[in-house]
């Protein structure tokens, strides 16, 4: 492998690191402030059957998946699930607050754009080699 593409690896495992452990972090948030049950309570009054068990799924999710996240496996899959899990907290949470986080407004969808832009990356270099994993049992470490 040339010099040049090693150091490029080397920044997508420390990106991939990166957005694992905000993900981690907002699952074990949740679930040290007993967050889980207001969550699937909200979501119980968005209409959605079984909030608090899709709550404790996704909180599941967030803490689990993201050590899987972080050792390089499956990373196109659980990339997919969090890009979904995130994409629908802006339908339903942040879209209605408008674009910003902080600032102009409060609460907005900006931040949760930026991490389904960065899952979709992670996506988009992994998909090939999770195909590999499956079929190969390998493992791919970027």
């Amino acid at each position: 492998m040339p010099a040049g593409n090693q150091y490029f690896d080397y920044a997508l495992i420390a990106f991939r690191l990166l957005i694992a452990g905000i993900l981690a972090a907002h699952g074990w948030a949740r679930l040290m402030a007993d967050g889980v049950d207001p969550f699937g309570q909200f979501l119980d009054a968005q209409g959605f059957p079984l909030g608090f068990y899709i709550a404790s799924i996704i909180t599941a999710y967030e803490i689990v998946g993201t050590l899987v996240l972080a050792s390089g496996r499956l990373v196109a899959s659980l990339s997919l699930g969090y890009a979904g899990i995130y994409g629908m907290g802006i339908v339903l949470v942040h879209a209605p607050e408008g674009w910003f986080v902080v600032g102009l407004g409060r609460n907005g969808a900006e931040y949760s754009v930026l991490l389904i832009a960065s899952l979709l990356l992670l996506t988009a270099r992994h998909w090939h080699s999770d195909a590999l994993i499956g079929k190969l049992g390998g493992r791919r470490d970027q």
